[in-house]
């Protein structure tokens, strides 16, 4: 369509028309671009661990009886809580949001896990966690279990 733009009053109202037509085009593609941006996964994405084994070199193994079953939990450890040694039958994924924790996996070492820190914990290496500082540790843990799998099974 070809629009008049020569001088007169009538032209100047098609220019300002075309112009205004223009803005609101360019800003409706803008805003069609960005809501499909979101919804196709275009967030910004900070990948924090990406691994098939625990922090002691197992593979990981996801419980193979019971519905799939995921719990998040929250856990805080005080200083110089007593810590007793423990297995997890299925896997942990976990996050040290606030201060220091220790873990003592027997033959296969300690590490010490720090704010910021992602991990897989291990499954069959009986271990047990201690927070050796004077502030709170809190950790986000996420299991992947099973219904009628145990998060966490005591060493006898």
């Amino acid at each position: 369509m070809h629009v008049n733009t020569s001088a007169g009053p009538s032209g100047v109202k098609a220019r300002h028309l075309t112009q205004r037509l223009t803005v609101v085009t360019l800003l409706m593609a803008s805003l069609t671009t960005a809501a499909l941006a979101r919804d196709e996964g275009y967030y910004s994405v900070q990948e924090l661990l990406v691994t098939g084994k625990t922090v002691v070199g197992e593979n990981i193994q996801y419980p193979t009886t019971g519905a799939p079953k995921i719990t998040v939990a929250l856990v805080t450890v005080a200083p110089g809580a007593p810590a007793a040694f423990h297995r997890h039958p299925v896997p942990l994924v976990a996050y040290i949001l606030e201060g220091e924790l220790t873990v003592d996996y027997g033959e296969k070492g300690v590490k010490t896990f720090r704010q910021g820190d992602a991990l897989v914990e291990a499954m069959n290496v009986p271990h047990r966690g201690m927070n050796l500082g004077g502030g709170i540790v809190k950790l986000l843990a996420v299991y992947v279990g099973a219904e009628g799998a145990d998060n966490v099974a005591l060493e006898k």
